[in-house]
């Protein structure tokens, strides 16, 4: 017998008064996989997170969450699923191995079992010798993994993690992206939202969430395919001043900034290489232009730019 998708979410709308925070959304995660909503600030990524883990209910559309109904079978839910919010309670004045127990305690194990799992999971994340440490007394990134810990602790089929990157360096980012990829699979499914487009390259499906609607979903290469047209690369000495003087000769061209280059998105490569090239050498800017392959962001703000209208 086939199981239920992990996560089934059929046009669902969330609203706040007249604001809409998710507004038709439909997704599904199958079981075993890490699946990311990415955005930026304001997309509604931590409102779908907290329906998915029943803390909110849709305002319409249905949600279901392990084969069971978010609204109907929340307490059944939340015994057989972790969840990792942007503000996890870690107690600072306990020790990692007290916050552990009280988490362990929460979901009724035993003591046998507490033991065992604890240890386990510390170990893993490479954190069992600082059990006597009181949790405030960590760094950025060890609360991290302390946070994920506490949320597997009892051993459950959906780990729920609502930007668990956010504020944290870089290597941290990557320390703990290749846990969740260690960990993941099997019979742990894996949600995680993040602003960080970056790290779609650790997930197996991804859907591109602003304003409340899902832009786009499917794996990397299937979300980057949704980009029809291709990419320029301009590099200048003055980047900012490139894009100030396209916006102004050329507003059909799309651009967007891309570390120190200028990305435009184009339908005419040709033609329009050559246009940027003459519009910026007649204002005394010499560049490169040149064709790349579009990346995530690059289709982000092509399918932003296109959902405003």
């Amino acid at each position: 017998m086939t199981r239920a998708p992990a996560v089934e979410l059929e046009g669902v709308v969330r609203t706040f008064g007249h604001r809409a925070a998710l507004d038709g959304v439909s997704l599904r995660v199958g079981r075993g996989e890490v699946f990311g909503v990415l955005g930026p600030d304001g997309a509604g990524k931590s409102t779908l997170m907290r329906i998915v883990v029943t803390v909110l209910s849709p305002t319409s559309g249905r949600a279901s969450t392990l084969g069971m109904d978010t609204v109907r079978q929340s307490t059944a839910i939340k015994r057989r699923i972790g969840y990792m919010s942007q503000r996890f309670g870690l107690y600072p004045d306990l020790t990692v191995a007290e916050n552990v127990r009280f988490y362990a305690d929460l979901y009724g194990l035993g003591a046998d079992a507490r033991a065992r799992r604890s240890q386990e999971l510390l170990k893993r994340v490479g954190m069992l010798e600082f059990s006597g440490r009181p949790a405030g007394k960590l760094s950025g990134g060890m609360k991290q993994k302390l946070a994920l810990v506490c949320a597997l602790i009892h051993t459950p089929e959906l780990l729920v993690l609502d930007e668990p990157t956010n504020g944290v360096d870089p290597v941290s980012r990557r320390e703990f992206w290749k846990l969740l990829r260690e960990m993941a699979g099997g019979e742990l499914t894996v949600i995680v939202s993040t602003a960080y487009l970056e790290e779609a390259e650790w997930c197996d499906r991804m859907a591109l969430l602003h304003r409340g609607r899902v832009l786009a979903a499917g794996n990397r290469e299937q979300v980057a395919g949704l980009m029809s047209e291709e990419v320029l690369s301009i590099s200048s000495a003055d980047p900012g001043r490139v894009r100030k003087l396209l916006r102004e000769s050329a507003p059909d061209l799309r651009t967007w900034s891309w570390g120190d280059r200028v990305h435009v998105a184009s339908a005419s490569p040709a033609e329009d290489a050559e246009r940027v090239r003459r519009i910026l050498l007649e204002e005394g800017l010499e560049c490169g232009v040149s064709r790349v392959e579009p990346e995530l962001e690059d289709v982000f703000v092509a399918a932003v730019g296109n959902s405003d209208g």
